[in-house]
């Protein structure tokens, strides 16, 4: 255990942090479960409206650094040419 004040404070951060980013990152994979589920049932029209919600929070996350920026890109892209694919 840590014995200077400063770092008995930023053991309470990291532990807060943790918590907000497991929970973050909980409800970034349940959104793009979502979207697979959709585009695996062939849904179009609700694949769509998860994907525009899955993009938001994919974009947020990549700014965070909850995931690397270039992992939710790839993300962003798989998911579009699924989607795009269910059309054809």
């Amino acid at each position: 255990m840590p014995q200077i004040k400063s770092a008995k404070k930023r053991m309470r951060q990291d532990a807060k942090r943790r918590l907000m980013n497991r929970s973050r990152k909980g409800v970034l994979r349940s959104q793009l479960r979502k979207v697979t589920d959709a585009i695996q049932a062939g849904d179009r029209e609700i694949a769509d409206k998860e994907f525009r919600i899955a993009t938001k929070l994919l974009d947020r996350a990549g700014l965070r650094r909850l995931v690397h920026a270039n992992l939710a890109s790839r993300k962003k892209s798989a998911l579009a040419k699924k989607i795009n694919a269910i059309g054809s």
